[in-house]
């Protein structure tokens, strides 16, 4: 499986860090997936709604199946949100740029998951879309 792949068959994304601040990364990015068709649920237990969307406090409350999990934490929050992906069956996990952590990697790749790090998912997005 590729970065493709993962982006082709994904339609729902739940975006880990998300913020209604405008000038934030993860706001920005979960925009424009949102703007290309993909369904973004917001993770942010300091939110009730982001991007005309409702706010979960965490991955385990989200009511509907998820295929793609975009973290915009720091590397030290990133292993308890493996195991909730894992505990929902998400089909793969996605460290945003500057997020590192091989021990979770190693954990999410072991349950099954695909897993993307350090990478911009907007960035790889526009690169399979735009060349």
């Amino acid at each position: 499986m590729t970065i493709a792949d993962v982006l082709k068959a994904t339609k729902t994304i739940a975006v880990v860090g998300l913020s209604n601040r405008k000038f934030r990364a993860s706001h920005g990015v979960a925009r424009y997936l949102q703007q290309q068709g993909y369904r973004i649920i917001p993770v942010n237990p300091n939110e009730s709604t982001v991007l005309g969307e409702k706010c979960y406090a965490s991955l385990v409350e989200i009511p509907e199946p998820i295929d793609l999990v975009n973290i915009f934490r720091r590397p030290e929050f990133v292993p308890p949100l493996v195991e909730e992906a894992i505990q929902i069956g998400a089909r793969a996990i996605w460290m945003q740029e500057g997020v590192i952590h091989e021990e979770a990697a190693a954990r999410a790749r072991q349950a099954g998951l695909f897993v993307v790090m350090d990478k911009c998912i907007l960035k790889e997005h526009q690169a399979l879309v735009y060349g």
